[in-house]
């Protein structure tokens, strides 16, 4: 082999290992509801004393309560710890440190936080059960506020966000659970779907007009296995049930949403070829956890709930995690499922790492 043949073949190599290095991102941008929340709906005063200001929320990993809607650490976090970013603050409440305090990013996130506003559901007359009212457009303007402190021209700007990564989200999934948990049919919930879908595809290309130029954008998860969904939706009827033992038709009406963001993706990528569109497939990642849980130390398997008040699946909206007559189970690390709606730290970061060293995300991040 000649000098130039090991020239190239070297060149090869080493442009192809170049190629496999994850970008690194020195700030992260969070948008969403309760899958990502650091803090906000707790500083929002939406609830006078919200349970999840409270322990057993937290206890894993904080060992308090932060407002994160999980035992500890949820999967924004751990996208953090893999890029070295400090754990994103809460964008509420606003004060005087917030300039500082979104130096390596911030977090918008809002649990009970829909992707249409709040008008919509009041409208259809299901406005009473609404959480919060900060819908993702609410967050949209509180991250263009922000930014007008951090840059103003566009090569400011195009500098600050040239290594940031935004993360649009999961956000969609309460304008479907509170529509199903108000009697909603699966006729009315897919005639939501394109306006819901729109809404996430308009703040991506919105963030992306604003300089983004990484953005992660993520699907809905199989909630035919979510133990909320499981007791209010329950059947005898055993066709009604995969493998896993969670809900064929809430899990298709998933995947049906998932379709129509993705075909909403690829439209925004051919609109916007300098940006890096990334759809994270957080039902791929999740159905691990209901389908082999045990292979993956989950030993009370994933549709159980760990902290609730008893029940088949120990989750009733009578006692729920941190209401009177709930309780914690002693060891999450082995449950999928904390409180009904939303994951043990041990679930978000099997999801987590299936989407930063798996094939979960498309491309990868």
């Amino acid at each position: 082999m000649n000098m130039v043949t090991l020239f190239f073949l070297f060149f090869f190599v080493y442009t192809t290992l170049c190629a496999s290095v994850p970008l690194r991102y020195d700030k992260i941008i969070s948008f969403g509801d309760s899958i990502a929340d650091t803090g906000n709906f707790l500083h929002s005063g939406a609830l006078t004393n919200p349970v999840i200001g409270k322990l057993p929320y937290g206890e894993t990993f904080f060992h308090h309560a932060t407002g994160r809607c999980s035992n500890g650490r949820l999967i924004i976090d751990f996208i953090a710890e893999e890029y070295g970013v400090p754990y994103l603050p809460s964008y509420l409440p606003v004060d005087g440190t917030l300039k500082s305090k979104a130096k390596h990013g911030i977090n918008f996130a809002v649990a009970g936080a829909t992707a249409l506003d709040s008008k919509f559901f009041y409208d259809q007359g299901i406005g009473k059960a609404l959480w919060s009212n900060d819908s993702l457009s609410t967050q949209l303007g509180w991250f263009k506020e922000l930014k007008s402190t951090m840059c103003t021209t566009k090569k400011e700007c195009d500098s600050y966000f040239k290594k940031s990564l935004f993360v649009m989200g999961e956000i969609g999934g309460n304008d479907y659970n509170y529509a199903f948990f108000v009697g909603g049919t699966f006729k009315d919930l897919k005639r939501m779907v394109p306006l819901v879908v729109g809404t996430i595809i308009s703040a991506t290309s919105m963030v992306i007009e604003e300089g983004a130029k990484d953005v992660v954008v993520p699907g809905n998860f199989p909630i035919g296995c979510w133990a909320a969904y499981l007791t209010m939706f329950g059947t005898q009827n055993k066709s009604a049930y995969d493998g896993d033992g969670c809900l064929k038709a809430h899990n298709a009406f998933s995947k049906y949403h998932n379709a129509q963001l993705k075909i909403g993706l690829e439209q925004l990528r051919q609109k916007y070829p300098q940006a890096r569109i990334m759809y994270a497939d957080y039902y791929g990642a999740a159905k691990a956890l209901f389908h082999t849980p045990r292979h993956l130390g989950l030993e009370n398997g994933g549709l159980i709930a760990c902290c609730g008040g008893g029940g088949p699946y120990n989750f009733n909206f009578t006692a729920r995690c941190g209401h009177e007559g709930s309780k914690a189970c002693k060891d999450p690390s082995t449950y999928a499922n904390w409180d009904g709606l939303h994951l043990t730290e041990t679930a978000y970061s099997h999801i987590a790492t299936g989407l930063l060293k798996g094939t979960f995300t498309s491309p990868p991040i």
